[in-house]
């Protein structure tokens, strides 16, 4: 399951008005950067086959099949701090995140290295 905080939820709704078409959010995560996994955020105007939907807060969180396996439980959350604002992931299955912020590592487990298996 993912969710997303009233803030995030309120940032999200501005932006599907401001662009006058979407159905929701779409959350991905892809292999990259120096820790391995990087969130993905799109618009999303069309549901495929393998997506799983979440409601939370009134805004649809879209999620393929083999990202949410590493992003399930997941919050989204919106944030300023400083000059820098943007969504924040509160994954419970992240371990770490690389200095630059742009990738993270998962939390050594059995059941995550399976997980890990399926972005290949």
């Amino acid at each position: 399951m993912l969710t997303i905080t009233d803030i995030g939820a309120n940032r999200v709704r501005n932006f599907l008005q401001e662009r006058q078409s979407g159905i929701g959010l779409r959350v991905k995560v892809k292999t990259t950067g120096c820790s391995g996994y990087a969130y993905v955020l799109e618009y999303a105007d069309q549901l495929n086959e393998d997506d799983t939907v979440f409601d939370s807060n009134g805004i649809k969180i879209i999620v393929d099949k083999k990202s949410l396996v590493l992003v399930d439980g997941t919050e989204l959350d919106y944030t300023k701090e400083g000059f820098n604002e943007g969504f924040k992931f509160n994954n419970p299955m992240e371990a770490a995140q690389c200095g630059c912020g742009e990738s993270f590592t998962l939390k050594t487990h059995n059941d995550y290295s399976v997980m890990t298996t399926l972005l290949g």
